[in-house]
């Protein structure tokens, strides 16, 4: 152990969020220069030609010299035509005769890269360590030893595999016991480290302990012979910070399991702290273990969005997360509807600590009221975004604790913890299973801004970078990397801690294709053993941005997670379903109608005449994909009358079919993002279109997701007709367009334009809606949608035919009657054979769906002669839909089924 000082100034503690200590203004803005691993590094571009290999530079005379070049305190002045000024030293570089002599691991990783020369250096790990602990500048010189191209570089290769021994290493961040509290970061380049002790929430140092370092692991670490707990920390680290110095860094812990006010604190705290469990947390019950992830039937819903407007709440806790302790309140009151019907799962945006919201003093406007297509109210909000109390918290800060603002006191680190707890405690006592929303793609801050965390630590590290060394932006925020050992080890460390000591039972990843599959397979292990049960995991799985395809790494993306058993969110019938993509604006809002919502069938006033049968017949393939669970080997007689597999089906350029196991796709019509379906409705379904027409389109939707093979995904409001006045991205759109409203009076639709951010475009077709009382819902066509959600988590619930969770038995169980290039594509009908299968409640379930605005006809030869009868939801009193018991009609000599206007029907034999 490197020895430390014998006192430290508190000064320091108390300065601002960053100290220059040495600047270093000539270092290159670039860093090209790839270390790959502890001993080899790759020159940006290809080597000159004539370039001798395999021999220390500078040994021929026409061959340039590489050389590393260091300096304890910085400065050093790579000028092109010129020596190498302000160094302390260099290191000389050879040229790797053959990459093929590189580990494959190496090779794998870095396969992305650019071709050119690959260096070596000898050193060993001593000297290394030094090394990378100094300003770094990459040199190719002529001869005579000038400058011809200089570089600083890009160090995780190195650290990764110096300091592989630390992604074990255990205890980093702080542990108070009943003697003694330690603290350990992971700071390999720092050159000197040391903790800051706070009393309280204040800004007024109490203590300042030096850490050590292990060279071994670069952790640095200390231990204080005292019981820490409740009170604050935060880090003070000596770091070389490209294009800026050595600078000293004061900065929160990473592994902070809670904070302070506005997180520039971290809390002492051991979570198996009585003082931090509500009443009754270790004797609470939890919901038992699912069957199969197939059984996953989850509610999407947001902290604030749930309370924040429910007068049947406390008013301290609305927007809270204790509003889900208030177990008499409205909305308390629908979720236990839901359980009740057979909802397993309620997933929450994120409540990790993000960075978006101010937890102090943070204002809630009052929004004028205005006419239904004004443009007042969101002005005003929008006026008051950065400081407003909402936000749904894509912006991570701290991984492992909890978002204050969602806390009656964010100063009490205390608090966080307890009613967070309290909150999954009462979710539980319904039945529910809670999940978490995670971002572990990005984070809110990076480089040396005073909110970044990483990248003020280990510089350079957790994200990912481009060729020149900037941090990659492709999920619209400074990107991690999650391929770096350490990265990887935070997202599953911090995955583990939830499960663990706030009893998560299920996760749902942002942008998880921008994650390796291996990592998240680590991760399901972790958290599965923490658990003692299987953690259903989801995520987005989408593949886009550098790591697209597998550039850098095999993704955890649609595509590449078969057999992980981890699902992912399927678009395929999500766009047949709702028409045209995610990315539409303008008159494409309007004209791009899906089967929902009148393709060719009923279209509005700026469909495209040109569209016909073909279209139609292609989208009713498409629901088809997701009512199959998106199987790739499940053959579907297709509209042109063959017999494919699904992945043999085309969407847009990729197979339709993918997922190898039925529990590996997430099935919705509607969630966060985007336009809520009853304003993505409003933009497509003709404008004639009676209001209780539109909740009945409304009630197809959900009833596409309950009835497909796979998890069944529904967004909080969906069965209220949830409107955000048509904004397609209301992300920090405040609580004015995201409120919820469990007096089922109203949907908030018509509550003014959208911002404009994002919907301006639009508002030329928006204003005339939102304008227009006929397409604004009454409490009877709410009441109508939130009952046939219950209804439809009823028949969902009934029978493990809708739940199947193997390939092979969806091929075997699963047919489509009415398909093939005669079939009637304004009916779905999916028929389930359920003789010997566990659960499945009757022999068979024939389900039928029909889109059009008028009653269809349908023969199916394959039904002649079976005793049908409606599934006992539609026989029961309080069904929310009597068209199947009064208008539905069954012929079995014929098998001809009479299927009303724009309804879902079930028909079982037992």
């Amino acid at each position: 152990m490197a020895a430390a000082p014998a006192a430290l100034p508190l000064a320091d503690c108390d300065a601002g969020f960053q100290s220059i200590l040495v600047a270093d203004r000539d270092a290159p803005v670039e860093a090209r220069g790839i270390w790959l691993d502890r001993r080899t590094l790759r020159w940006p571009g290809p080597a000159p030609a004539g370039t001798a290999v395999d021999r220390p530079a500078g040994a021929g005379a026409s061959t340039p010299r590489y050389a590393l070049y260091y300096a304890d305190g910085g400065g050093i002045r790579a000028v092109g035509g010129r020596e190498v000024e302000g160094a302390d030293g260099a290191i000389p570089l050879h040229i790797l005769a053959d990459d093929r002599s590189l580990p494959d691991g190496v090779r794998r990783r870095f396969a992305h890269l650019a071709p050119g020369p690959t260096l070596t250096l000898d050193l060993d790990d001593v000297r290394l360590r030094g090394l990378l602990r100094q300003s770094l500048v990459l040199v190719q010189h002529d001869q005579a030893g000038r400058v011809l191209r200089a570089t600083g570089l890009q160090l995780p290769g190195a650290l990764d595999d110096l300091y592989a021994a630390a992604a074990d290493e255990p205890g980093l961040g702080a542990h108070p016991t009943a003697t003694a509290t330690s603290f350990a970061l992971w700071a390999p380049t720092a050159t000197a480290a040391s903790v800051c002790v706070y009393a309280d929430d204040s800004r007024q140092a109490w203590k300042r302990e030096p850490l050590r370092l292990d060279p071994a692991t670069g952790v640095w670490a200390a231990t204080v012979p005292a019981d820490l707990r409740g009170r604050y920390y935060d880090y003070l680290v000596d770091v070389h910070v490209r294009g800026t110095g050595l600078v000293r860094n004061r900065v929160t812990d990473p592994y902070a399991v809670s904070l302070g006010t506005d997180s520039w604190r971290g809390f002492i705290a051991d979570l198996d702290d009585p003082a931090l469990k509500p009443a009754g947390w270790d004797a609470a019950p939890r919901p038992a273990p699912l069957r199969a992830q197939t059984d996953m039937s989850i509610y999407e819903l947001h902290v604030r969005d749930f309370s924040i407007a429910d007068a049947t709440v406390e008013p301290a806790h609305r927007g809270k997360y204790l509003a889900f302790a208030d177990g008499g309140s409205a909305g308390m009151a629908h979720l236990r509807a839901l359980a009740k019907a057979g909802l397993t799962d309620l997933h929450l945006l994120p409540v990790y600590d993000f960075g978006s919201v101010p937890e102090a003093g943070c204002v809630t406007p009052q929004v004028p009221q205005a006419a239904a297509d004004s443009p007042s109210q969101q002005a005003t909000v929008m006026a008051h975004a950065a400081q407003d109390c909402f936000n749904w918290g894509y912006d991570p800060f701290h991984f492992n604790a909890p978002e204050g603002s969602y806390a009656t006191d964010p100063a009490d680190g205390a608090a966080r913890v307890r009613e967070f707890r309290a909150m999954v405690m009462a979710l539980h006592a319904l039945g529910l299973r809670v999940g978490m929303d995670v971002v572990y793609n990005h984070t809110f801050a990076a480089g040396q801004d005073e909110r970044s965390v990483l990248d003020r630590i280990v510089p350079g590290y957790y994200h990912r970078l481009d060729a020149d060394g900037r941090i990659e932006r492709s999920t619209c925020c400074e990107n991690t990397a999650t391929e770096h050992r350490m990265m990887a080890r935070l997202m599953v460390d911090s995955a583990e801690l939830w499960v663990r000591h706030y009893r998560i039972d299920s996760f749902r990843f942002d942008l998880m294709g921008h994650q390796p599959r291996a990592a998240m397979e680590a991760l399901q292990r972790r958290v599965d053993a923490a658990a003692g049960r299987h953690v259903q995991l989801i995520g987005e799985g989408w593949n886009f941005g550098e790591v697209a395809d597998g550039a850098r790494f095999v993704q955890a993306s649609q595509l590449s997670l078969g057999g992980s058993g981890i699902g992912t969110f399927s678009d395929r019938a999500r766009d047949a379903l709702r028409g045209g993509g995610p990315g539409d604006s303008g008159a494409d809002k309007v004209a791009r109608q899906g089967y929902l919502n009148g393709l060719v069938y009923a279209p509005n006033e700026l469909a495209d005449p040109a569209l016909g049968r073909a279209e139609l017949l292609r989208s009713a393939d498409l629901v088809r994909v997701g009512l199959a669970g998106t199987l790739r080997d499940y053959v579907l007689t297709t509209a042109d009358g063959s017999a494919r597999a699904l992945h043999e089906i085309d969407y847009n350029g990729q197979p339709a079919g993918y997922a190898h196991a039925p529990g590996e796709v997430v099935n919705y019509v509607e969630n966060h993002d985007n336009e809520t379906l009853f304003d993505l409705n409003a933009f497509r379904l003709p404008r004639d279109t009676a209001a209780h027409d539109r909740a009945r389109v409304q009630a197809l939707g959900m009833a596409f997701t309950a009835f497909s093979q796979g998890v069944a995904y529904f967004h909080a409001g969906i069965d209220t007709l949830r409107s955000k006045s048509m904004d397609r991205n209301s992300f920090d759109s405040g609580d004015w367009f995201n409120r919820l409203e469990w007096t089922y009076g109203d949907n908030h639709f018509g509550t003014g334009l959208p911002p404009a951010s994002g919907n301006e475009p639009s508002w030329p077709w928006i204003a005339p809606r939102l304008a227009d009382a006929s397409i604004r819902p009454s409490p009877t066509d709410i009441a109508f949608a939130r009952d046939a959600l219950r209804d439809l988590l009823r028949i969902r619930a009934s029978s493990s035919l809708f739940r199947l969770d193997e390939a092979a038995e969806v091929s075997r169980r699963l047919t489509f009657p009415n398909t093939g290039p005669a079939q009637n594509p304004l009916v779905i009908a999916g028929h389930l054979e359920g003789r010997g299968l566990a659960g499945a409640g009757f022999e068979e379930i024939l389900y039928l769906i029909n889109v059009s605005p008028q009653a269809q006809v349908l023969d199916l030869p394959t039904e002649r002669g079976k005793r049908y009868t409606l599934h006992p939801v539609h026989l029961s009193a309080g069904a929310a839909d009597t068209r199947p018991r009064e208008k539905a009609r069954f012929d079995p000599a014929r098998g001809r089924f009479t299927v009303p206007p724009r309804t879902a029907v079930v028909y079982v034999l037992e």
